[in-house]
């Protein structure tokens, strides 16, 4: 039975998942192992995709090759659960993740790499001032693990974009940039996402945006009318954000429209097929038989399409609309022929109606506070809070009506998204689930939302938006609606539970005894089972079922996908039995992958049962197992 190796507790290994690619597509480009670019150019042929020149269209800023080698290296940390903070943990399949986004992102990759369906994003916006995530990328575990008082904060003092210092861009652009990429690996292919942002830095992310995505992918700028009332603090009154929206792969994207808006359609002629409104008839591209007269009935007056227009149809098709009573000359019967369009007929075909760039009826950032006020006492907690009506808008354009969806925010704030998602699934049935991140930013008491968000107890950004989800499903249900899910896992960032081997050279006797029980003090059975199902890329949301087999605990994680015995001692007469009690709950649930079993290295006496204990399994069928 083989120990875990020190790389099997990292995060995904994207540069080796890479080269893996390349040796697949180019075996010929490699050599005892290692690539050469030479014959890579040779094998690619078209000089046309090669750049070597040292001038090109693109965004370069200091540090931008750092940022991209950041999102590169693997996070060695881990999420540990805390159900005493979560709602309906054993059902949920929702999930809140306080810690660095950074982090999070990279341990979310074997999880969910080519999974999540919808991200929406509110990053901080750069106005020049202080923002939190400064990234000391030497040990991007270092910066949570400071922000949360864990450690020496010496030297870790927030960055200060302040033009005087010449880095206002660089400095967004370096704590975007990773982030950006790691979650472009998350989104399936026919997945989206939106970026909100203000003027400041909507050119430069529209640049970065192209580069990670490409431009081929960008969907569309969504200018969001985020305010109403004028501010004479400027030149011209700032009264919009941009959302950029991005496909992973253009040509796999599902993006729907809005929901048909009931209030548009009217019967006054009581038609037997209900509700109806008038659209033109007219259209671009004249055809054969396109160019004819219409004769309105009622008024004799004659019509033709247009100047450089047609009608949309032939004689013959526009003389059976006509007798089928779907052709009407406006709502007078005076004016020029449209056509009827029946809200019945279109719901049952599934049409929705084609969103526009410009949104100005999604609610402001001033209904965004009072609808995180009524929830919580009347107090304004939080500034400039997004209202869950215009992230609802999103979440209808961006999430499969027909499968389930994941719905990722990693600046998830007082979690505006995670009330639209609860929203959405509480009033359309849509089948949705989300995963909120947030760093467990001290609220600021010198500000008077700070003062207010203190006073009823919320010492950090990550606890109001816990808090508001708890209150956002007990509100829901009040009103009664019942049929959606409103539970959430929580987890926190933190280093692995397996301590790292970092021997003294002064006293190795003292660091090999130190090292014999590696689990970190402190450290639950349960914190180890999801690290394991975290670097075994498995769902956070999935069961985990526990028996007694042989007098021991046997944890069965996603219905038998992992099978974790944790206990800290396996006797030799034991062994047998929980061994044979493993496979006959493995060939009982029938797992369609091949089953991963571990089990503690310090619960075998001796090398012996170890080797048996193996033994037992792989004559089952069983051949991956691992020891911690």
């Amino acid at each position: 039975m083989q120990r875990i190796q020190p790389e099997e507790g990292e995060s995904a290994a994207i540069v080796s998942d890479n080269i893996e690619r390349l040796k697949k597509l180019f075996p010929d480009a490699f050599s005892e192992g290692k690539l050469s670019f030479d014959v890579l150019r040779q094998l690619l042929g078209d000089a046309k995709v090669l750049d070597e020149g040292e001038e090109k269209y693109g965004l370069n800023w200091h540090g931008k090759k750092k940022a991209r080698q950041i999102a590169l290296t693997p996070s060695t940390g881990t999420l540990l659960p805390c159900p005493e903070e979560s709602v309906a943990w054993d059902t949920t399949q929702n999930v809140f993740i306080e810690g660095d986004n950074l982090e999070v992102l990279k341990l979310l990759q074997k999880s969910y790499a080519n999974k999540i369906k919808m991200i929406y994003i509110d990053p901080p916006y750069n106005t020049g001032k202080e923002f939190i995530y400064p990234d000391k990328f030497s040990d991007t575990l270092d910066t949570y693990l400071k922000y949360t008082g864990q450690k020496d904060a010496e030297g870790m003092k927030f960055s200060s974009n302040t033009e005087v210092g010449g880095r206002k861009h660089t400095n967004w652009l370096n704590m975007m940039y990773p982030r950006l990429r790691l979650a472009r690996s998350l989104l399936r292919d026919n997945g989206v996402i939106f970026v909100s942002i203000d003027e400041n830095e909507q050119a430069n992310l529209k640049k970065i945006c192209d580069e990670i995505f490409g431009e081929e992918n960008f969907v569309a700028n969504i200018i969001w009318q985020s305010r109403t009332s004028i501010s004479n603090d400027q030149e011209v009154s700032l009264n919009h954000n941009h959302t950029l929206v991005y496909s992973k792969v253009r040509e796999r994207l599902l993006f729907y429209g809005e929901p048909l808006k009931r209030e548009e359609y009217s019967n006054p002629d009581n038609d037997s097929r209900g509700p109806w409104k008038l659209v033109p008839i007219d259209a671009n591209k004249p055809g054969g038989d396109t160019l004819y007269p219409i004769i309105n009935p009622h008024t004799g007056k004659e019509y033709y399409p247009p100047n450089g227009r047609s009608w949309s149809m032939n004689s013959k098709d526009y003389q059976k609309l006509f007798e089928d009573n779907r052709i009407k000359f406006g709502m007078s019967d005076d004016s020029a022929p449209k056509k009827k369009l029946f809200l019945r007929e279109r719901e049952l075909k599934g049409d929705t109606k084609t969103p526009s760039s410009l949104l100005l009826d999604a609610g402001t950032t001033k209904s965004g506070t009072t609808e995180l006020m009524e929830l919580f006492d009347g107090k304004k907690i939080f500034d400039y809070p997004k209202p869950s009506s215009f992230i609802e808008r999103l979440v209808n354009y961006g999430c499969s009506k027909s499968d389930d969806n994941i719905v990722l925010d990693f600046f998830a704030g007082s979690c505006p998204t995670a009330h639209a998602v609860l929203n959405t699934v509480s009033n359309t049935g849509l089948r949705a689930s989300f995963i909120m991140v947030q760093l467990p930013e001290t609220v600021d008491e010198s500000k008077p939302f700070g003062k207010a968000a203190s006073s009823l107890g919320f010492a950090t950004i990550a606890e109001i938006g816990k808090e508001r989800i708890r209150r956002v499903a007990q509100k829901l249900k009040a009103e009664g609606k019942d049929s959606f899910d409103g539970g959430f896992k929580v987890f926190k960032l933190s280093s692995s539970n397996i301590r790292a081997w970092n021997p003294d050279n002064g006293d190795l006797e003292e660091s090999l005894l130190s090292n014999q029980d590696h689990i970190i003090e402190g450290r639950s059975e349960t914190d180890i089972l999801y690290e394991l199902l975290l670097k075994r890329g498995v769902d956070l949301a999935v069961p985990i079922e526990r028996r007694n087999v042989g007098g021991k605990t046997v944890c069965s994680i996603g219905y038998g996908v992992l099978f974790a015995c944790l206990d800290e001692s396996i006797a030799k007469d034991q062994v047998e039995e929980v061994g044979r009690g493993i496979v006959e709950w493995c060939r009982e649930l029938a797992p369609s992958t091949d089953s991963h079993v571990f089990f503690l290295d310090s619960a075998f006496s001796d090398d012996v049962s170890k080797t048996n204990m193996a033994a037992i399994l792989e004559q089952n069928g069983i051949t991956h197992f691992r020891s911690l």
